[in-house]
């Protein structure tokens, strides 16, 4: 009887959600799954980019996370239909054991080649960087080589291309030293690169993962994942060649990927698990998955909620805008699928976040963010 009432109380607490969530979805016009049934029964950390020939979305998939069977898997979005998944990369080594492959970003160079960085290692702490690149958008790769030691190439987030001609690669590491921003830098499409550094990075806030707005005339800010209940924030003045000290946003972090990017318009979108974890905890649950709009980087309004239910995670999103003004996140669906969500930024219903408290609409009840943790890396 106890687990009768139990599956009750979750059916109608799914119920309600899908009810609260739909509340908060103007401007969505088409969410699909990226496949049905794949040969992998986990997957992960998905990016997508928009190529002359069309979206192109990658992810890693396997067993499960940190196994030696996870690889790097591509989709196309080709009449339509997105494409069968297909691995582009492992970890097979002939100099010693197969390693598991790690967070691919995909960049398409304006003109050029589809770029795809990924990681290989036993774990975050001791992965390198790897790239290939495409030159028929996604469809066959290049041979993988190395980045140089010491180089990983964007840990999570896309590149953004200034307008000095530079490549910026938000980028992050995790070793023994704490978590620490930086940003890996290429003129040439990755044959050389260069490092900048946060002044503080690790010293008082440590972050990983983040992602860059630019707010033009070389004003850039990075906004990043953390351990400290909070987005954390950095500026610059000069295209990114120096930084602020990094400080904690008024948006909660449940020490989850985030992603963010300047619209054609001017403004920022951010996409979020908007949780507050309880008590002093620094993890949260990956439940609901929230997308934020802001003029300024600092002040956000509360746009759409992507996902809203007690089974989480949905996490580690993905956006770009496409050259027809739309925005396409890509999220993980509870471990098991990648989630592709279109969304009309023009159509967007704003309600404004004060003290990092996602608003309630009439007859809606906000969604609660502070209960639950989440048990991934």
């Amino acid at each position: 009887m106890k687990k009768i009432v139990c599956l009750l109380l979750l059916l109608l607490s799914i119920i309600n959600s899908f009810a609260q969530v739909k509340k908060w979805q103007k401007g969505l016009l088409k969410e699909e799954f990226i496949y049905d049934k794949a040969s992998f029964p986990s997957c992960h950390s998905a990016t997508i980019a928009e190529t002359p020939a069309g979206l192109v979305v990658s992810f890693f998939g396997g067993t499960k996370e940190r196994n030696p069977d996870v690889e790097i898997y591509v989709s196309r979005l080709v009449n339509g239909k997105w494409t069968a998944p297909y691995s582009v990369a492992d970890g097979v080594s002939s100099a010693g054991p197969r390693l598991p492959t790690w967070n691919p970003v995909l960049y398409q160079v304006p003109g050029g080649d589809l770029l795809l960085f990924y990681k290989i290692g036993p774990k975050p702490s001791e992965w390198w960087g790897m790239m290939k690149t495409s030159s028929d958008y996604g469809k066959t790769w290049s041979e993988a080589r190395h980045l140089p030691p010491g180089y990983i190439g964007p840990v999570k987030n896309k590149p953004v291309l200034l307008n000095n001609g530079n490549l910026f690669c938000p980028s992050s590491t995790e070793g023994e030293g704490g978590w620490k921003l930086h940003f890996e830098v290429t003129a040439d499409q990755g044959k050389t690169w260069r490092k900048v550094f946060l002044p503080d990075a690790g010293k008082t806030i440590g972050a990983i993962q983040p992602s860059i707005l630019d707010h033009g005339n070389g004003q850039l800010q990075l906004i990043a994942r953390s351990r400290n209940r909070a987005l954390i924030t950095s500026y610059s003045k000069d295209y990114g060649e120096s930084w602020s000290p990094l400080t904690k946003s008024n948006l909660p972090n449940n020490n989850s990927g985030t992603d963010a990017l300047t619209m054609k318009d001017g403004r920022d979108v951010l996409v979020y698990n908007h949780v507050l974890p309880p008590g002093d905890l620094a993890k949260g649950a990956r439940t609901p998955l929230n997308v934020a709009v802001s003029k300024d980087g600092t002040t956000w309004d509360a746009a759409l909620i992507l996902e809203d239910s007690p089974i989480s995670q949905y996490s580690y999103p993905s956006v770009v805008q496409t050259a027809d003004g739309m925005l396409h996140f890509v999220f993980t669906w509870r471990r098991e699928k990648i989630r592709h969500v279109v969304v009309d930024p023009s159509r967007l219903q704003l309600k404004r976040i004060e003290n990092g408290q996602w608003p309630a609409l009439k007859g809606y009840a906000a969604p609660v963010i502070t209960e639950g943790k989440s048990e991934e890396p």
